[in-house]
């Protein structure tokens, strides 16, 4: 099969963002997804013929193509459902038009475009007889977006009859403009290494509580009594300020791209750790979440007439060991406003992944030869649900990166209005998963 245009991929992927495959919570709606899977077998027929097709859940999709070594296992994901096309579009949300040389559409980039580009090329390479060394294996997800059973379903099932894989490539990262101020080059390979943590607790105030500190002027008014609580988790910096090992690794392969003094800094970061931390949130707004646990309150319910207020602290951990400290500063000022607390539905923490083995060193080649002028930069995503994070029980090396180039506007559309994507991006990522696929050994 011979190397295709740009306007023969922005064809077939139309087919794909047509299907209306939105997330609903606690419902599913098959028709669209089942016409999303007729379009893919449609599309990559090759693909379909040579690999086994696994289910799992309503419509989580897991291809396997079995290779010559039988015990060397990589996967490539992204997931298939969207988020709702609410407001006003400019163009149709399902029509995925092309005008200004963008693709204009509902998952556009998150994430159909990543799914077609790595089925595009393993069904170019399967049009040449290409058999790889290693079983590849193909997944996506129909509920990513609201945090669903999918992918834990397929990790379930690779638990259960010991399938491990030397590298996980999900979706989470992109080549993006650079996390700091002051480096040279354009764009950045960013490489998603690590997902913070996502733990709620329910908070209570009520007239019958206990109240702690005595030595404070009591508020009876449970909603009072919250509202001072939240004030002071919120203002009195209760939780572990540090800079830890993912954090770490993102300032040591950006600093030789940084001119002076940031490249000085961020190469010596013993000596200065407590100034950097000091000036993150200044370089970056997104900066406090990579060096501290997060905590925000939703689902707050009361009045002042009512005699209980209840909160949801949802906290998102950056480490896991910290966080035991930080559960327990906000355990304690809990106690000194009366607020009982109780565990909630949601307690999950998963561990980096490992940037020192054969798999990071295998992705980080095959970026800087298909985007040199973009160096790789391994980081941890400023907030967490992709569904790589499940990988790690069956992976060391779980990466979140998509190769394609996107801008910080266009990344503030994701799950907006007017989600775009460059056109140019298809060429450029088919021929990234196919130097990945065919090169790995």
């Amino acid at each position: 099969m011979a190397d295709f245009n740009k306007d023969y991929y922005v064809t077939r992927l139309r087919k794909m963002i047509e299907c209306e495959t939105v997330s609903k919570k606690d419902s599913f709606a098959p028709d669209e997804f089942m016409r999303l899977r007729s379009v893919m077998k449609e599309l990559f027929p090759l693909v379909h013929e040579k690999a086994e097709k696994m289910y799992f859940s309503d419509d989580c999709w897991v291809y396997k193509i079995e290779g010559t070594e039988k015990n060397d296992n990589i996967l490539l994901m992204s997931h298939h459902d969207v988020v709702e096309a609410e407001g006003e579009w400019k163009y149709p949300p399902f029509s995925c038009e092309e005008h200004d040389g963008k693709l204009w559409g509902r998952g556009v980039f998150d994430t159909k475009t990543s799914l077609f580009a790595f089925f595009q090329a393993a069904e170019e390479l399967l049009s040449t007889g290409f058999e790889p060394s290693y079983n590849l294996w193909l997944a996506s997800s129909h509920n990513e977006e609201r945090c669903g059973d999918g992918i834990p379903k397929a990790v379930e099932y690779f638990k259960e009859n010991n399938i491990n894989f030397t590298l996980v490539l999900d979706e989470g990262g992109a080549i993006t403009e650079p996390p700091v101020d002051g480096v040279k080059c354009g764009k950045c390979a960013m490489v998603g290494i690590h997902e913070k943590g996502r733990v709620t607790i329910e908070c209570e105030a009520s007239d019958t509580a206990g109240y702690g500190d005595m030595t404070k002027p009591r508020k009876k008014n449970p909603v009072e009594r919250m509202t001072a609580f939240i004030n002071d988790v919120q203002t009195e910096n209760i939780f572990t300020v540090r800079i830890n090992e993912p954090v770490r690794d993102m300032f040591t392969y950006i600093a030789p791209h940084l001119g002076f003094p940031l490249n000085f800094i961020f190469s010596n970061l013993r000596l200065f750790g407590p100034l950097i931390v000091k000036i993150m949130p200044k370089l970056n707004p997104l900066a406090k979440g990579l060096i501290s646990t997060t905590c925000s309150f939703t689902k707050i319910e009361g009045s002042s007439a009512s005699k209980k207020c209840t909160a949801t602290a949802y906290f998102q951990p950056v480490d896991a060991e910290d966080f035991q400290k930080d559960k327990e500063a906000f355990r304690e000022k809990a106690r000194e406003h009366g607020i009982i607390l109780r565990e909630g539905e949601l307690d999950e923490y998963h561990d980096s992944a490992d940037i020192t083995g054969k798999g990071f060193s295998y992705l980080k080649k095959c970026i800087e030869e298909v985007f040199p002028d973009c160096p790789v930069v391994p980081y941890p995503l400023p907030s967490g649900g992709t569904d790589a994070r499940h990988l790690r029980a069956v992976c060391p090396a779980p990466f979140r990166f998509a190769p394609l180039k996107i801008t910080n506007k266009q990344l503030g559309l994701v799950h907006q209005p007017d989600e775009n994507l460059d056109s140019s991006c298809l060429t450029e990522a088919v021929g990234f998963y196919k130097h990945f696929i065919k090169n790995y050994k």
